[in-house]
């Protein structure tokens, strides 16, 4: 029986050292790419990366939430990441510069989100972001995300600029099969979806003659390297939107717990005093993304779904594979392996999921019935929202960098807009939408 026990134990501490991995993989490629970021610093990405999901995952289920709910790269962040990226890349901006901008702005939210979980404000927020803004704002990350994305899976050229189409048909099968695994795949096949397409991308690129950049590491054990993108930099375009990102964060964590409530017992809602550990570590993770310049995390919703499948609720395991995967981070040999991941397969294993989103947004907007007054807020917030991304960045040049900043990004636009109409026109007045 104690043998069984210890079976059991190593064999659900496996699976989550699976899922951690999966959702942290494609990340730090796909960054690196639009950064245009060098071998080696991509494996430090990588590797701090993997470092801030195991610690940060390990806080929260050991003293915030104190559920088996893994942290992992947040949608927002990630969008603002390739944003910003892309900015600097058609206003000639160094990147480096926009990399430290970045670790200003998770600052602010992070200290933020600590001082409204400090005042235990956080659950008294639920009424900001109703289902309309939250499903609002997923439609619009899955819009915004998903050109960026198809063009790293399928922009992939030889040194002389022919595109290379026996790659870009791997890309293709890998984004159908994550998206077939997801979407119709049973049991482990779903939960493990994304790192399956990736094993079976990486090795047709091989069999193709792909061969990703390297760099020589040494050592058996090296620790992350702390602000590797150099100081923040507090510019004020971004300290206006990490704050509109902040409040963003707050409403995906009271999701992802009441999500994970449901699963341990059953119960619809968290309690306040969870909402306020979870709030309080949120803050804290946050703050160590932006130290160990990585991108900003969150709890992620999907980690209930993983519990739910595999009816495997316990703390332990979970805290352990934390740990583990905090532990391989430290070991170049392995994130040397794991950095050589071609950029066009994370691209498309990662649009997969992020197909999704706009599903799921849609469906968050459809809890409430689409009267004329959430049906005009709805199209006014995706209209211009979705507006806003194809306008040239040149545009904005002339405007002062706060009000730069914020233009320039179409997903913040919109989210402001449903917000302000969410609030300054209630319910009530409905009527008006008939006249």
């Amino acid at each position: 029986m104690r043998q069984t026990n210890w079976f059991s134990f190593g064999f659900t501490t496996a699976q989550w050292f699976i899922f951690l991995l999966a959702n942290a993989l494609s990340l730090p490629i796909v960054i690196g790419q639009i950064y245009h970021l060098p071998p080696e610093e991509v494996a430090g990405l990588m590797q701090r990366t993997f470092f801030v999901i195991g610690l940060t995952s390990f806080l929260q289920g050991w003293l915030g939430h104190r559920f088996p709910l893994s942290d992992g790269p947040a949608g927002i962040w990630l969008g603002i990441f390739v944003i910003m990226g892309e900015l600097a890349a058609n206003t000639g901006q160094q990147p480096e510069e926009v990399l430290r901008v970045m670790v200003g702005g998770m600052i602010v939210a992070g200290l933020l989100i600590l001082l409204l979980a400090g005042l235990r404000l956080i659950p008294k927020m639920l009424g900001i972001f109703t289902p309309l803004v939250t499903g609002s704002f997923l439609m619009l990350l899955a819009i915004q995300l998903s050109g960026v994305f198809l063009r790293g899976m399928m922009d992939i050229r030889t040194v002389s600029g022919t595109v290379r189409w026996d790659l870009v048909g791997v890309s293709l099968v890998v984004f159908a099969l994550v998206l077939c695994f997801t979407t119709w795949g049973k049991g482990w096949m779903r939960s493990y979806a994304v790192l399956i397409g990736i094993v079976v991308g990486w090795a047709g690129f091989t069999a193709l003659g792909y061969q990703s950049n390297s760099f020589t590491h040494s050592g058996f054990f090296t620790l992350p390297e702390f602000l590797a993108w150099g100081g923040p930099i507090f510019e004020p375009g971004m300290v206006v939107s990490a704050i509109v990102v902040a409040l963003i964060l707050l409403s995906n964590l009271i999701a992802s717990t009441n999500a994970m409530q449901q699963v341990l017992t059953g119960e619809a809602k968290v309690a306040p005093s969870v909402l306020t550990r979870a709030g309080v570590w949120s803050g804290v993770a946050t703050i160590l993304s932006a130290l160990f310049s990585t991108v900003g995390m969150v709890p992620l919703t999907v980690a209930a779904g993983f519990v739910e499948m595999t009816g495997q609720k316990r703390r332990g395991p979970f805290l352990t594979a934390c740990l583990a995967l905090a532990g391989v981070a430290l070991i170049p040999v392995v994130i040397g392996f794991l950095s050589k991941l071609p950029g066009p397969i994370a691209y498309a294993a990662l649009l997969a999921s992020f197909g999704q989103m706009f599903g799921l947004g849609l469906h968050g907007v459809l809890k409430e019935p689409l009267d004329p007054r959430r049906t005009r807020i709805l199209g006014l917030t995706l209209s211009l929202g979705a507006g806003m991304m194809f306008l040239p960045a040149s545009l904005f040049l002339s405007m002062p960098s706060v009000l730069q900043s914020f233009f320039s990004n179409g997903l913040l636009v919109g989210t402001v807009i449903c917000i302000l109409f969410e609030q300054l026109w209630p319910p009530n007045r409905s009527k008006w939408a008939k006249n």
